[in-house]
């Protein structure tokens, strides 16, 4: 089963996260499959990439709870309700 979730970056204290594709038997470090996105929590900042993301939620990738709320925030699941209709 492949998750998306958050895989840690950065220096300590300074923590950035890059949002990847990644198998569940994996560790957090652990080797991914693909990067789909980029979350700074300190600046704020947020990068997506919206086919990706989306081409790995049809195939049946399950978010995990924080990339969730990143990506509803992001709107991206109107984004791909709209697509869908």
């Amino acid at each position: 089963m492949v998750k998306l979730r958050l895989k840690r970056c950065g220096r300590k204290q300074q923590a950035v996260y890059r949002i990847v594709a990644i198998d569940v038997r994996s560790r957090r470090e652990g080797r991914d499959l693909r990067k789909v996105g980029f979350y700074d929590p300190i600046k704020n900042q947020t990068y997506l990439n919206v086919p990706a993301i989306l081409y790995f939620l049809e195939k049946g990738a399950q978010p995990t709870r924080t990339v969730y709320d990143i990506l509803r925030k992001a709107e991206l699941f109107k984004e791909k309700e709209r697509i869908l209709s």
